[in-house]
């Protein structure tokens, strides 16, 4: 099976958007299962709500020979040069397939080469930990925002550019 796409989503459109939604909704729910904690701002976000938001950010999508969306990454540019990540989610029949890297190899190598990334996620994320830590971030400080939950926090180096 050949390798989705990479390409940016338009969230202005109403089907992209609906299923960026929906996708996210879903890895969301299996992230709360690992990490124990229902209480993901994104799981209860609206699809007007994420549209709202959607305007901040930059988007890409893996999208499937046969159009179907398996997974997106959305970012913040910061006024520092950097990149906050905001989201990474792979639709759950997609999961295991390398989805998440494909994404992530892209836009670091392709979208935002040499700028420093940061990027959160839930301690016990276990699938999500790893990614990272294999694509060479660099974990910082685990920081708590809500009693129970337990973040971890990921950064990667601006590259010399010599």
């Amino acid at each position: 099976m050949p390798s989705p796409q990479i390409r940016p989503l338009d969230l202005a459109d109403d089907t992209t958007a609906a299923a960026v939604h929906r996708i996210g909704r879903a890895a969301y729910a299996v992230e709360a299962r690992l990490i124990g904690f229902d209480g993901i701002p994104a799981l209860r976000e609206s699809l007007a709500e994420m549209r709202a938001r959607a305007r901040e950010l930059n988007w890409l999508g893996a999208v499937s020979e046969g159009g179907e969306l398996a997974g997106f990454l959305a970012w913040e540019d910061e006024a520092d040069g950097g990149v906050c990540m905001d989201r990474l989610c792979v639709e759950p029949a997609w999961f295991r397939r390398g989805i998440a890297s494909l994404l992530l190899r892209h836009a670091l190598a392709e979208v935002f080469p040499g700028r420093a990334v940061e990027v959160t996620t839930g301690a016990a994320n276990a699938p999500a930990v790893t990614l990272y830590e294999r694509l060479g971030f660099t974990r910082g400080p685990d920081f708590s925002p809500a009693p129970g939950l337990t973040m971890a926090s990921f950064r990667t180096r601006p590259q010399d550019p010599s």
